[in-house]
């Protein structure tokens, strides 16, 4: 029972931090130290868990562009352009994920077992959040309302994505997010909206191979199917409200709040946590 209610925290966590930008994959290495170490194929399924949610929320959306390629009279538009412009742009975005990420994984790259490079990539990260919001906030005063987004700027989110997985603390939202506000759009909607659906395909392809990988190496037998299914479910719940309370905050809210919990945390970690932990 135990172990059932560690994973169920687990999963709570991974929900509520997977889509705020304050990185989920370094807030789960740091639970992991008292809630119980968990395998690879558990940290990426229940992140997909959380995408699952992203899904029933922009499942309109979603569908929108499953069916522009079926339906080319199609006048809705995505943010102010063609949703068939829109699709493509999101699957070379997914495509230069998909690349980088398999060569990061070929050259044997490993999640750190240390807090301190997990904290020092938070209290980094909510400085380049500053920052990043700064320079975005003066693009949006230079250039108007701008909600397109580019070529530029979907190549530059699939390498920001691959970058906060190899940087754990860095924060998939936070990186991609803010990429596609510097150098794109200057709408905080249209850019979340567009950094969410590119972590749709992202997550589940990674859970895939992930999965394939175990059940070829036989270690699905190990893998405790109880506690992955009740913190996949958790994650996906907690996700579900944490996205709808997100959306409707960054309306009216810029995203330094999430930069002052990074500085926090980060600076209690290395305060709190002896060297070398």
């Amino acid at each position: 029972m135990t172990d059932l209610l560690n994973a169920l925290l687990l999963g709570i966590i991974e929900g509520i931090t997977e889509f705020l930008p304050i990185s989920s994959t370094g807030h789960l290495l740091i639970a992991e130290r008292w809630l119980g170490h968990r395998s690879d194929l558990f940290n990426i399924g229940i992140q997909a868990g959380a995408i699952l949610a992203v899904v029933l929320i922009y499942r309109e959306r979603l569908w929108q562009l499953a069916t522009c390629f079926l339906r080319p009279d199609q006048k809705t538009s995505v943010h102010g352009q063609e949703p068939r412009d829109y699709a493509y742009k999101l699957v070379v975005a997914f495509g230069v994920t998909a690349v980088l990420g398999i060569a990061v994984k070929k050259l044997g790259f490993e999640l750190p077992e240390q807090v301190a490079p997990v904290a020092w990539a938070l209290v980094l990260g909510g400085v380049w959040m500053i920052a990043a919001e700064y320079f975005a906030g003066r693009r949006a005063l230079a250039l108007g309302e701008r909600s397109t987004i580019t070529w530029t700027v979907a190549i530059l989110v699939g390498v920001a994505q691959v970058l906060a997985g190899v940087f754990p603390g860095t924060s998939r939202s936070a990186a991609t997010i803010f990429v596609a506000l510097l150098f794109g759009t200057t709408n905080r909607a249209a850019a979340t909206e567009f950094a969410f659906l590119v972590g749709i395909p992202t997550m589940f392809a990674a859970t895939g191979y992930e999965l394939i990988d175990v059940l070829q190496s036989g270690e699905a037998a190990n893998e405790d199917w109880a506690a992955f299914s009740v913190a996949f479910i958790a994650s996906a719940i907690t996700a579900f409200i944490a996205v709808k309370w997100l959306l409707t905050y960054i309306q009216s809210h810029r995203f330094t709040a999430f930069a002052v919990y990074r500085f926090v945390l980060g600076a209690a970690l290395l305060l709190l946590v002896p060297a070398g932990s």
